[in-house]
């Protein structure tokens, strides 16, 4: 049975990994069985279709991006190093080419091409992340360390969309240090003066 779990998540790994660099059309079974040294027929034994193998990856996705959102939360009680550390983490992860994309976000621009499945989990990705960029916007808010011009969960939407733009055009222009003189402007523009 270990085995079995230790199968389905090399998959799940590889799968990733083609999703982010090319996307959801961007790769096949043949490249995955390729990866891991499995047949076709044993990734259909754990994933039957494409779209059942990207929706459980985009389910693994958001739940070790909770996990991790929700460990900041525990780190950091300041919410000004709860929104920092989440934007290092993206940072360090394009910096050294370990994720150098949001796998949603990549998913999210194939959105009208997407199987229903694999959207609407998608779609839940984005409402998670936004919940908690809210209410780390409304916690600093409230503590007088961010001045927000909107309602918090305007801001997370502004902040959440500069983010994945910062990702995409540290991508374009081959540049991973983009991504931070972006990111850092919006930051910047959230911390109240008199911090």
């Amino acid at each position: 049975m270990s085995s079995m779990i230790s199968t389905s998540d090399r998959i799940l790994d590889v799968a990733q990994s083609l999703v982010v660099t090319g996307g959801y059309n961007g790769f096949s079974y043949a490249d995955i069985s390729d990866a891991v040294g499995i047949r076709k027929a044993s990734i259909h034994h754990h994933f039957p279709t494409k779209a059942e193998l990207v929706s459980a990856l985009v389910y693994r996705y958001r739940q070790q991006t909770e996990l991790g959102l929700n460990s900041l939360q525990e780190q950091f009680s300041s919410p000004v190093e709860q929104l920092q550390a989440y934007l290092n983490f993206w940072q360090a992860c394009i910096r050294d080419a370990s994720l150098p994309f949001c796998l949603c976000a990549m998913l999210a621009g194939e959105m009208p091409m997407l199987p229903d499945e694999v959207a609407s989990r998608v779609r839940g990705y984005f409402q998670g992340l936004a919940r908690w960029l809210a209410t780390v916007l409304q916690a600093g808010a409230e503590q007088h360390l961010f001045r927000l011009d909107k309602r918090p969960d305007e801001e997370a939407q502004m902040l959440m969309a500069s983010v994945h733009g910062a990702m995409l055009s540290a991508r374009a222009f081959g540049d991973p240090e983009l991504f931070a003189t972006i990111v850092d402007a919006q930051i910047g523009r959230l911390l109240t003066v008199d911090r």
